[in-house]
């Protein structure tokens, strides 16, 4: 899919330069998939604290069972 962006010449240079990327499109795929896997890291994170845990729950008992 052909697209036509206003990007930031310094900034993908600079991008490009600190990854080791070849071409501009490497460096702003690599990018993309890079912001989409710390979002979805942000989004695991912010489940901590919310799991309810059963306190009576034996993690010793259940290990021994194997």
């Amino acid at each position: 899919m052909a697209t036509n962006l206003q990007i930031d010449d310094d900034l993908l240079a600079e991008a490009q330069k600190l990854g080791g990327f070849r071409t501009k499109k490497e460096t702003v795929n690599r990018a993309l998939a890079e912001y989409v896997r710390r979002l979805g890291q942000k989004e695991i994170a912010d489940l901590f604290g919310t799991i309810d845990f059963r306190p009576d729950f034996d993690h010793k008992k259940l290990r021994a069972k194997r």
